[in-house]
Order: C-alpha cells, then sequence, then structure tokens
C-alpha cells in the first residue's frame, strides 16, 4: 500500500495560497480588460479568440498539475478506501447546496430553489453532516448552480473562452462570478485562514481524484487535448444554457466549436 506523499501537501497549499491572492488582487483589472477587448472578438464560430494565450495556460496547469496535483490525488485514491472518498465528496458537494439554492432563487426557480435548501437541510442533519446523500434518494436532486448561471438567466452571454491559472477551462462570465462566488459559499464564510486553505485544498484534491480516470482516458484518445476539454466545456455550457430555456438539446461541433441544435431524445 503506497502513502501520501506529505512534501506535497506544502506544495498544493502554497499554489492554492498564490492562486487565490493573484486572482484577488488582478481579477478586476482582468475583466475590465478582457472584457473590453474579447466581448467583440468572440462568436459562435470563434468563442476562443486568443487560442494562443490560452494554449499556453492550458500547458502551465498541464505541468502543474503533473507535478503537484495529480501525485496526490493519485496517492489519496490509492490510500483512502472508496466510501470514505465518496463521503467526502458528497459533503463538499452538501456544503455547496445552500449557495445554489441561493442563485435558483435569484433566478426565479423558487421551487428548485427551496428543494435544495431542504436539501442541505436533510443531508446535513439525516445525511451525518451531508458525508451521506440521502436527500437524491428522497427527491430532492443536487442542481449545483453558481451565479455564473445565474447571470446567463438575466441575459449575459458566456463570453469568450479562457482558460484560468490552475481553475481551468472558463469564459468571462464564470470568471466574472469567481469573487461572488468564492463569498457566497459556507466555506468562504469562514474567518480563519487556516480552515479556508485546508477545505480548499482537500476539495481540490478530492474532485481531482474523481477525475483520474476521466483524465486518462482523455490522455489516450484525444489528438488535442486542449481542443477536447474546450469543445467540452463548451457543450456543457450551451447545454446548461437549453436546459435552462427549455430548448433542444445543443451539441457543438468539435470542427467548427458551433452550436448544433438536435432533437431531444423521445419518452
Amino acid at each position: 500500500m503506497s502513502s501520501i506523499p506529505v512534501p506535497l501537501f506544502p506544495r498544493v497549499a502554497r499554489v492554492a495560497r498564490v492562486a487565490s491572492i493573484s486572482a484577488h488582487r488582478r481579477l478586476p483589472a482582468l475583466l475590465i480588460v478582457s472584457g473590453v477587448l474579447l466581448s467583440g472578438c468572440a462568436t459562435p464560430q470563434n468563442p476562443d479568440p486568443i487560442e494562443s494565450v490560452n494554449r499556453k495556460t492550458f500547458a502551465l496547469n498541464e505541468g502543474l498539475d503533473k507535478v503537484v496535483l495529480k501525485p496526490v490525488a493519485t496517492a489519496y485514491k490509492t490510500v483512502v478506501p472508496t466510501p470514505v472518498r465518496s463521503g467526502v465528496t458528497n459533503f463538499f458537494s452538501n456544503l455547496g447546496d445552500p449557495w445554489s439554492g441561493a442563485n435558483l432563487l435569484l433566478q426565479g426557480r423558487f421551487k428548485d430553489g427551496l428543494s435544495d435548501f431542504a436539501r442541505f437541510g436533510t443531508n446535513s442533519t439525516v445525511g451525518l453532516l451531508g458525508f451521506m446523500d440521502v436527500a437524491t434518494g428522497w427527491g430532492m436532486p443536487r442542481h449545483g448552480d453558481g451565479f455564473s448561471d445565474t447571470l446567463g438567466v438575466w441575459g449575459v452571454g458566456g463570453g469568450a473562452y479562457v482558460v484560468l491559472p490552475l481553475f481551468g477551462p472558463s469564459d468571462l462570465r464564470s470568471t466574472a462570478s469567481i469573487p461572488v462566488n468564492s463569498y457566497g459559499s459556507l466555506t468562504g464564510q469562514l474567518e480563519d485562514a487556516g480552515a479556508r486553505n485546508a477545505f480548499t485544498i482537500v476539495g481540490m484534491v478530492d474532485k481531482r481524484a474523481n477525475l483520474l480516470d476521466v483524465t486518462k482516458m482523455v490522455d489516450e484518445v484525444a489528438l488535442d487535448k486542449y481542443l477536447f476539454v474546450r469543445d467540452a466545456y463548451l457543450q456543457r455550457r450551451a447545454q446548461r444554457e437549453a436546459d435552462r430555456s427549455g430548448a433542444p438539446r445543443v451539441d457543438v461541433d468539435a470542427s467548427k466549436a458551433e452550436p448544433v441544435a438536435s432533437e431531444p431524445p423521445k419518452p
């Protein structure tokens, strides 16, 4: 049985702390400049107007993942039993439900919003602080909405595709939502910086561990990993927007990065 490489954990903490400080200091200026430069450049036919810059950031993230995050996540998956890892995933998912509920209310989806609040209360009590997800089986599914989804309902477009250092695939709308989501989350309410960093690190490692099999598959089948990840992100964004509007399902043409509507499956 492998042991977790302890020296790597401080490295993860330093990376997370530096990224957080850098993001909070530079984000406002970045959004103003990028919004002006890119709002008129991004189109359905060209959603990635700064591809050359994004590719460099993507390569940086891949390097950090290879050296720091992936080894820790691999050791975590090897050492920690599956039921425990599932409990950790459920715990962090539960922490996000109140913020999802608040955003759903802001979107006018009152039934879903109240359902997310009830889901949080149910899993936090019956589900033992959220380590067990009993609410889904009781008819309270997870929605996982954030402020970017709310902005989308309010008519704000996604904007150009961007790759953020450490955070990965995003767009201008989601990037603008990062400070709001951070402030509105339960972990963002923690006054102790050490506790916030600990939650952030464990959440990052747990999420990366859950994606190990997916990223392995992508590494094996993708001729251009950057394009594969970008098209998957754009397709997911288009699908969420289609689901909110009740429009037909939307696929992204990987060769043209264009939304292509298709009929939903018949019941």
